[in-house]
C-alpha cells in the first residue's frame, strides 16, 4: 500500500470529541476514523494557511466541477452544476429541510434502525416522527413495503428521510428498492430526503446508487446531501453539498440554507473537498481495501471467539452493527457496563430506535491493532457480564 493505515494515532488531548476519554478508555462509537486523511488534502490545507490570510470564502467552479466528476466517474451520474448547494454539514442541511420544506406538526418518516441524529432534526424542529421499522429475520434486513406505504399515505407524513446507505446496518440499497420508495412517495406527495454521506464507503465489489440517479420521479421529488467527510475523515472542516435536480425544491432549499446561515464555507473548505474528489481517488480504495480487512478480522473473532453473537452483514461504512441478543436486551445497560470494566466504549442500539434494542454499533475504522484491542476487550467484557448479570441481563 501506498498510504499507511497501520499506524496508531494518538488523538488525546487534541479536542477531539471522539477521544475526550480516560486513558484506559478505547472509543469505538462515533462516526470518526483514527486514520489520518490523505495527505493531499492535508497539503492543500497547508498551503491555504501558509498563505497566512483566512478571510470569507466564496465557493468556486473548481468545487462543483470536482464533484460532478467524482459522481460521475465513480457512481455513473451525472450531476448539473446548478444543482449543487454548498452546506457547512449534512445535519445542517437535514435540520434545514425539516424546517423550511414541512410545517410544524407535521410526520416525517425515518427507517429504523436508523442514524440517531435524525431524531433531533424532526423533534427540535417540533415535527412528528413516524418509523417504518426495518424488518430483521435473525440474519438480515428488508424494508416493509406493506407498512411503509401505510405510513406515506397518512396526509400528515410530507417527508421522508432516507440513508443511503443505512447506518447502522450498512445495507447498500438496490435501484429496485429505492425506485420503488421513490414511487411510492411520489405517489403520496412526500418529499424524500437522501441523506448519501456514507456513499463512498462501500465493500470493494459494492457500488451504491444515488437515490436521484434512479428515476425521473426520484430525481424531482428528492433532496440529496453529500459530503467528503465521512469518506476522508475530514467532518471537523465543515464542508457538504445539497444535490437538488428539481428547479423549484433547489429555489426552496437554497433559500432555507442561506436564511439559516449555513450556506458559507469556511477558509479550508473549498481546498479540502476539491483535493479530496480530485486528488483523493487512490487514498480512498486502499482505505476501503483496508476496512474491509478488518470487517474480516472481526467476522473471524466473532465466530471463534464470541459465538453467541452474530455480525449482521453489511457492505457499506465502516460501522459494525452487533447482534447481542443472545446476551443482553438492554444494550444500553451493557455498554455502560463494558466501558465501566474493561474500557471499550461501542454505541447503544437503543439510540438508533427501539428497534435496535439488543444491538450495538462498533466504529472498526482504526489500525488493525487498535481493532484487535477492541475486540479482545469486547470478549473479555461479555464474559464479566455473563458472570455478573447471569441470564436476567441486568446488573
Amino acid at each position: 500500500m501506498q498510504y499507511d493505515f497501520s499506524s496508531l494515532t494518538n488523538r488525546h488531548n487534541t479536542n477531539s470529541l471522539k477521544w475526550d476519554v480516560n486513558e484506559n478508555v478505547l472509543p469505538m462509537w462515533v462516526a470518526d476514523m483514527d486514520f489520518k486523511t490523505a495527505p493531499e488534502i492535508i497539503e492543500a490545507i497547508q498551503e491555504k494557511v501558509a498563505k497566512g490570510i483566512l478571510g470569507y470564502t466564496i465557493v468556486p467552479d473548481d468545487w462543483y466541477q470536482a464533484i460532478s466528476n467524482w459522481w460521475e466517474r465513480r457512481h455513473n451520474f451525472y450531476i448539473d452544476k446548478e444543482w449543487l448547494i454548498f452546506c457547512t454539514g449534512v445535519v445542517p442541511a437535514i435540520s434545514s429541510a425539516v424546517r423550511k420544506m414541512t410545517s410544524v406538526g407535521e410526520n416525517i418518516l425515518v427507517q429504523t434502525p436508523v442514524y440517531n441524529i435524525f431524531f433531533n432534526s424532526i423533534v427540535n424542529n417540533g415535527r412528528n416522527i413516524v418509523e417504518n421499522k426495518l424488518l430483521y429475520d435473525g440474519k438480515q434486513y428488508s424494508i416493509d413495503f406493506r407498512d411503509l406505504e401505510d405510513k406515506l399515505s397518512d396526509p400528515q407524513t410530507t417527508m421522508m428521510i432516507l440513508c443511503n446507505p443505512q447506518n447502522p446496518i450498512g445495507k447498500v440499497w438496490d435501484k429496485e428498492t429505492l425506485e420503488r420508495i421513490g414511487e411510492l412517495c411520489y405517489k403520496h406527495h412526500v418529499l424524500v430526503l437522501s441523506d448519501e454521506i456514507h456513499c463512498d464507503l462501500t465493500d470493494m465489489q459494492h457500488e451504491y446508487i444515488p437515490f436521484a440517479s434512479v428515476s425521473e420521479i426520484c430525481a424531482n421529488n428528492s433532496i440529496t446531501c453529500i459530503a467528503p467527510t465521512k469518506t476522508f475523515n475530514i467532518a471537523g472542516v465543515q464542508t457538504a453539498a445539497v444535490m437538488v435536480p428539481n428547479e423549484v425544491l433547489r429555489h426552496k432549499i437554497n433559500k432555507a440554507l442561506n436564511t439559516d446561515e449555513v450556506a458559507e464555507p469556511n477558509a479550508i473548505a473549498m481546498e479540502a473537498t476539491i483535493a479530496a474528489f480530485t486528488k483523493g481517488e487512490k487514498w480512498l480504495n486502499e482505505l476501503r481495501s483496508y476496512i474491509e480487512e478488518n470487517k474480516k478480522v472481526v467476522e473471524k473473532f466473532i465466530a471463534s471467539e464470541l459465538t453467541e453473537l452474530y455480525l449482521v452483514p453489511s457492505n457499506a461504512t465502516y460501522l459494525l452493527w452487533l447482534d447481542c441478543s443472545r446476551i443482553a436486551q438492554d444494550t444500553t445497560c451493557l455498554c455502560e457496563f463494558l466501558r465501566s470494566e474493561v474500557g471499550l466504549y461501542l454505541s447503544t442500539g437503543q439510540s438508533y430506535g427501539e428497534s435496535g434494542r439488543g444491538f450495538i454499533r462498533m466504529n472498526i475504522a482504526c489500525p488493525r491493532a487498535r481493532l484487535e484491542d477492541g475486540l479482545t476487550r469486547l470478549k473479555k467484557g461479555f464474559e464479566l457480564y455473563k458472570k455478573v448479570c447471569g441470564d436476567t441481563g441486568i446488573i
